[in-house]
């Protein structure tokens, strides 16, 4: 009788068990792609490198940075809101005109100063000078701390901060609240006086 040959039977072959398996791979894949967060994960990541257009620009971290942002106000608000504090129908002028210098002046108190270096010091790198007892600095390019970099290095980001800060405070506890504004607003004055000084002097000897 000739010698029947018997066939060496693949395991990976397409079998009725196994073709179900590779068909229910396939389905869980497709439904894990459209799923709402992958996808939008996906989408966030084209119009990251769309709007980028090859630049390094942080935009998860700003993402971040607004949240923080929109939770802090929300806090501000909420305890605004519990302690029953009155809000104005409108801002006095001079209360505005305050405002604006007190957040000028601790703006660049937090982001500028150089007795203020240890606090953005985890998330800068020192430059150099830049002005009188202010600094230079750049963000540190690791993970977030770039974005926090840029933010504590910023006076126009800091002051949205402070401006916030402060607005609330009136509200809260309005007497100590002007009365500090009160202070950083005759910084902002002695100041000025020390750099008309400082300039009157250096025309007076001549000096550079």
């Amino acid at each position: 009788m000739p010698r029947r040959e018997v066939c060496p039977i693949d395991p990976l072959a397409a079998t009725p068990d196994n073709a179900n398996d590779t068909t229910g791979d396939a389905a869980a894949d497709k439904a894990a792609d459209s799923r709402p967060v992958p996808r939008l994960r996906e989408i966030a990541r084209r119009i990251g490198r769309r709007y980028s257009a090859g630049h390094d620009r942080p935009l998860g971290g700003y993402l971040a940075s607004m949240t923080g942002f929109g939770a802090y106000t929300a806090a501000w608000a909420t305890a605004v809101r519990l302690r029953g504090c009155p809000v104005p129908d409108r801002p006095q002028p001079w209360d505005v005109v305050l405002t604006s210098v007190a957040t000028f002046r601790l703006g660049r108190l937090l982001s500028k100063a150089s007795v203020t270096s240890p606090l953005r010091a985890p998330f800068t790198r020192y430059v150099g000078p830049q002005g009188p007892a202010e600094l230079h600095e750049e963000a540190e390019p690791r993970n977030c701390r770039d974005t926090v970099g840029e933010l504590v290095t910023c006076p126009f980001c800091t002051s949205v901060w402070v401006v916030s800060t402060l607005t609330a405070s009136q509200l809260l506890w309005p007497r100590a609240t002007r009365t500090a504004m009160g202070a950083l607003a005759a910084l902002v004055g002695a100041d000025a006086l020390q750099l008309t000084y400082g300039a009157l002097l250096s025309r007076t000897t001549g000096n550079d």
